[in-house]
Order: structure tokens, then sequence, then C-alpha cells
């Protein structure tokens, strides 16, 4: 009975989740098309093996996979590749334990905020897109 709020306005939570959860991801997935060979250095400076084929992973992970959790569609098993992406790009791109100063306080938060959207995508894959989804139709 305390909860009939929550599941009364389950479907319009999800949605605002699934919004929310990539907001992050499309942006970023986006700067990173629009401004592709500074991306792809980036990837040469974090040492990843074909640096171009890397940027273009990551563009289709963070904008196209994250444009599709929005709208909802396979949500499930892209919830889960986004929920493995952003745990590997915790340990690549945020390796404070390498690290001392501000640089190390910076990248363990977020190292952990990955760590902590990692199990929001989990909880995602188990809960589904809900009904304001192209899943649902």
């Amino acid at each position: 009975m305390r909860y009939t709020l929550f599941e009364s306005r389950k479907d319009e939570l999800l949605l605002v989740a699934r919004i929310l959860m990539v907001i992050l991801f499309v942006w970023s997935g986006w700067s990173k098309l629009t401004g592709f060979q500074g991306t792809v250095g980036m990837m040469t400076g974090l040492g990843l093996p074909i640096p171009t084929v890397a940027t273009i992973v990551v563009v289709v992970v963070e904008f196209f996979v994250g444009i599709a959790i929005v709208l909802g569609f396979y949500t499930r098993p892209l919830a889960l590749l986004l929920a493995a992406f952003t745990l590997a790009t915790a340990f690549i791109g945020h390796h404070y334990w390498t690290m001392t100063g501000d640089a190390q306080v910076a990248n363990m938060i977020n190292f952990y905020k990955n760590v902590s959207i990692t199990g929001g995508f989990l909880l995602l894959s188990v809960t589904g897109a809900g009904k304001y989804s192209i899943d649902r139709k």
C-alpha cells in the first residue's frame, strides 16, 4: 500500500530514468562524433589499440545505443551492453590507483560514478523499458 504511488507511475519513472541514465552518454557520444579526430587522439593517448576503430565503437555505443535506450529499443540487452561498456571505461579511463593528488581524487570519483551507473544499467536490464518504449509495441 505504501508504494502505490511508485507502482501507479512506474512506466513514467522508467522513462525518466532511461533519459537520465543516458543523457551523459548521448551528449558525450555526440561530442566524440563531431570531434572525431580529437577523440582518436584521446584514444591514442589512452594507449588503445587501433584508436580509430575504438573511437567508432565508443561513438556507436555512447550515442546510438544511448538513443536506443531513450526510445526503449532492445532495452534489456543494450542496457547490459552499456553496463559492460561503462565498467570497462572505468578501468580504462579512470585508473586512479596509478595516480596521486588531485588527479587521483578526480579519477576515483569518476571510477565509482561509472560503477554506480553500471548498477543502474543492470537494474534497467532487469526491469525493462516499461510502457513508453518501442519494446512495448
